[in-house]
């Protein structure tokens, strides 16, 4: 098999970490391997038992590789991936950079691994919280289209970060100790320890918040649908890692328990549990774990063809560092 050179731009980071370890563990063919921060502290990766200093990216050094990882920021992304596809190495950029932008493939490949083609050398991967919908909900809207969405996101700490995870732990110790939750706020609006709040981003003039807006716009260019009415309220919830999601979905054709069931048992990339009781959880399904999980499948008492389903994935594998891999995979096999 044909070995290809690979790039990582923030492999010491918490998603570029998990994408190392990913490329090991699903025998990804790595020929020459380059790792990539910011430059602006030393650090170091291992990757297939050998050490990597990790050095600031440029054009030229990133120019060596078949394939580019970008699980950096969208201003490093903006920098280098553009002009790097058009000198012919792939890019696959987990940053929001170019998710919405006209020409770029916004891509899930158990959903429309399709759009990965020679022509387009930039590709996109989705916001992670919108992950585990647009997966679990893809073969009931191509079969009965989804007219209408509602989403109410559990998102955890993960997502925003190392120091987002370290402030949950510091504030659980302060909590625990002085019987109080820390007042510094760091990586969130408010403290984290034992609360929730529903705000993930700032907000827009119509009080939408960042991640709201997100779940919108990527899942409709996602499923290549721009007229599904959606809504979403994002939740950052005490969770170290894994996203759950509390979907209410209306179609516009008819159809019934047992079909829906039926789709959500055959659909790529899902696990759906038929049993009420047998309810996924990102403790026992988010960490580390490839697939999307759903259970509590039922009709919504609000409307005809209306139903309720819970949603639980990995934010950092299938939310991230896994969907970027399978891409890769992809474009392997082209």
């Amino acid at each position: 098999m044909k070995a290809y050179n690979i790039a990582v731009v923030g492999a010491s980071g918490m998603v570029g970490g998990e994408l190392l370890g990913l490329l090991e563990s699903r025998r990804f063919p790595v020929g020459e391997f380059y790792a990539f921060n910011s430059g602006r502290e030393p650090a170091a990766v291992e990757f297939r038992g050998k050490k990597y200093a990790c050095a600031a990216p440029t054009f030229r050094a990133l120019k060596k590789a078949d394939i580019a990882f970008f699980v950096s920021t969208d201003e490093v992304s903006g920098r280098f991936a553009r002009r790097l596809a058009a000198a012919g190495t792939w890019c696959i950029d987990d940053s929001s950079r170019f998710r919405l932008s006209p020409g770029v493939p916004l891509v899930i490949p158990e959903v429309n691994g399709e759009e990965v083609g020679p022509g387009k050398k930039l590709i996109a991967g989705p916001n992670c919280t919108l992950t585990g919908a647009a997966v679990a909900l893809a073969a009931i809207h191509r079969k009965f289209r989804v007219a209408e969405l509602r989403i109410a996101t559990y998102q955890a700490v993960s997502g925003a970060g190392k120091a987002a995870m370290k402030q949950l732990e510091e504030e659980l110790r302060a909590y625990l100790g002085k019987g109080a939750a820390s007042s510094r706020n760091g990586s969130f609006p408010r403290p984290i320890a034992f609360n929730l709040f529903p705000q993930v981003g700032g907000f827009d003039a119509e009080g939408n918040s960042v991640e709201e807006n997100k779940v919108e716009g990527e899942l409709k260019k996602i499923w290549g649908d721009t007229r599904i009415k959606i809504s979403a309220t994002a939740v950052r919830v005490p969770v170290l890692r894994g996203h759950s999601l509390a979907v209410w979905f209306k179609t516009a054709r008819p159809c019934s328990l047992d079909s829906v069931r039926k789709e959500l048992g055959r659909t790529p990339g899902l696990k759906f549990s038929e049993k009420p009781e047998n309810y996924p959880t990102p403790l026992e399904n988010g960490q580390r774990t490839e697939a999307v999980y759903a259970g509590r499948l039922r009709r919504a008492k609000t409307a005809a063809n209306e139903f309720q389903l819970w949603i639980v994935s990995d934010n950092l594998y299938k939310g991230a560092a896994l969907n970027s891999v399978q891409i890769a995979e992809r474009i392997i096999e082209l």
